[in-house]
């Protein structure tokens, strides 16, 4: 089985990207199922049900987001009603919507996602490594492959989920602080790990941001209103290969794709048809 993760899809350059990328990354890479952070898809902060909707459409079977999945407030009623996009697993009990999702790849064979949020420099919630193994043992009865998103600031917080999770995980991605770190690898008992896919969005920014805006904060201290900035996007990914009897990766690959990179590859004519 190949998953593809798209890193945080921040503001319209990112929708843009992953428009043009995801059918051509699930064509051109053989792709049986695509998952992505859409925390930030609209205008940066926080996304709305039409937007999910729309990035649906791009052939993403599941979204998970982070803090600022309160941002916009109309996601609020779309929660609920709609199992794959996700929040956080370990907000308290009685927050809307769902942490965890089991659905299907394009094949049919089941797979799970986990969304988790870290408690390091980030709001105070429930304990993530309890709550993500309770949550994965639950999702072990039904399937053996599945993706976790730890939604985290602290790199050694990463690095723990992925070590406390090697063996029952099929992949561990970090996502949250919009800078992809190039440590991708398999632990000893076969779970991938990334620190942080990255950004799909706006590159010439701070993280997204407007870079005048958000300098300027750095330089005087002054509060300021981010916005987001603008031209074209970069695509922030990472494909995993796994088994589906045991669950283990296989492969890792990370993707960091210009703008360019990705109308070559969607340019490209396929070498033959998939089955």
């Amino acid at each position: 089985m190949r998953i593809l993760f798209i890193g945080d899809i921040f503001g319209r350059p990112g929708r843009d990207v992953a428009r043009r990328a995801i059918p051509a990354l699930v064509e051109h890479a053989s792709i049986d199922f695509v998952i992505a952070n859409g925390e930030n898809a609209a205008a940066g902060f926080g996304i709305t049900g039409d937007i999910a909707d729309t990035i649906f459409g791009y052939g993403v079977d599941v979204m998970t987001t982070g803090n600022h999945v309160w941002d916009k407030k109309e996601v609020l009623e779309y929660l609920p009603r709609q199992p794959k996009l996700l929040r956080p697993v370990n907000f308290p009990a009685g927050v809307p919507g769902r942490g965890t999702f089991l659905g299907r790849t394009r094949s049919g064979e089941p797979i799970g996602v986990v969304n988790a949020m870290g408690r390091i420099f980030m709001p105070p919630l429930d304990d993530p490594f309890a709550v993500v193994a309770r949550e994965i043992e639950a999702l072990r009865a039904k399937t053996r492959i599945i993706v976790v998103d730890f939604h985290a600031e602290a790199t050694s917080e990463k690095l723990a989920m992925g070590w406390h999770l090697d063996g029952r995980a099929t992949a561990v991605f970090g996502t949250h602080t919009h800078v992809q770190t190039a440590d991708e690898r398999i632990l000893p008992k076969g779970t991938a790990y990334l620190t942080d896919v990255g950004m799909t969005g706006p590159h010439d920014s701070i993280i997204g941001v407007t870079t005048e805006v958000a300098l300027a904060r750095f330089l005087n201290g002054m509060p300021a209103r981010f916005e987001p900035a603008t031209g074209p996007g970069r695509l922030n990914a990472v494909i995993v290969t796994a088994d589906l009897k045991t669950g283990r990766a296989t492969a890792i690959e990370r993707l960091n794709l210009s703008s360019e990179d990705v109308d070559a590859l969607a340019s490209r004519p396929l070498a033959s048809p998939r089955a």
